[in-house]
């Protein structure tokens, strides 16, 4: 493990280039991560599935069905864009060709939503899903370590007999920092349908005490033993020094 030095900023820990098409899959903190890096970074900000309505997080969200032409003539950011409002509470998101032609056309950081967790805090993709652009840069399968020691249940998991699938872990027996681990680093989980040419650096959020800090410790170091994965970052992203740990 590397200690992060205070100075250390999200996306640095994140190895996000300048203009790099991020996606964020997971539980646990998708939407919090996107909406941080796009204030650091002055990005831009979508969705491939349905995402909630987000104004309040960026400085402008625009719908629009051409969101290249939307991002190359709008000035302001961080900028959200966006093909439809589908209900009062929620956008619907692009076709992961049209992020995937956004993200090969602009300079600006685009980080995108893949998938859905309905705010759990562990999760395996369904049939549908990720839906990732075929040019996504950079892949952050997210998890909260909260989720250490819960029982695998609809509760905290979503899907849970899919994790069930991937870890061996029956249902409604307690999740072990191994079961995370081997959720994230599976092509079942987080790191199903992830481009070959896309870097993997998944996140554990919520570390908020000594036991989270050990739980990351643990779950990181599996996680890092892939060799899909370029590092794994620990993070608190509610607190003003977001990031926890490199590994």
């Amino acid at each position: 493990m590397t200690d992060a030095p205070l100075d250390v900023t999200l996306a640095d820990a994140l190895g996000i280039g300048p203009n790099d098409l991020a996606c964020v899959v997971g539980a646990g903190g998708k939407k919090t991560l996107i909406y941080r890096l796009a204030r650091s970074l002055d990005g831009v900000v979508t969705s491939t599935v349905r995402i909630p309505i987000f104004d309040d997080e960026v400085a402008e969200v625009v719908v629009t069905d051409d969101p290249v032409e939307t991002v190359a003539e709008t000035s302001t950011r961080p900028l959200g864009v966006v093909p439809e409002r589908e209900r009062p509470d929620r956008y619907r998101g692009y076709d992961p060709s049209t992020v995937a032609a956004l993200g090969r056309t602009t300079d600006d950081v685009v980080l995108t939503k893949a998938d859905g967790a309905r705010s759990r805090w562990l999760k395996a993709p369904g049939d549908h899903e990720p839906r990732l652009p075929d040019s996504t840069d950079l892949v952050c399968p997210i998890v909260s370590v909260r989720i250490v020691g819960e029982p695998l249940a609809h509760e905290r998991v979503h899907r849970p007999e899919l994790v069930s699938e991937v870890t061996g872990t029956d249902l409604g027996d307690p999740i072990s920092a191994w079961d995370v681990a081997a959720t994230l680093t599976s092509d079942r989980g987080g790191l199903k349908d992830v481009p070959e040419t896309a870097r993997v650096v998944p996140v554990l959020n919520m570390v908020d005490t000594e036991k989270h800090e050990a739980n990351a410790e643990e779950i990181a170091g599996w996680v890092r033993e892939h060799p899909r994965v370029d590092r794994v970052v620990a993070t608190r992203l509610v607190a003003d020094d977001p990031v926890v740990a490199v590994y």
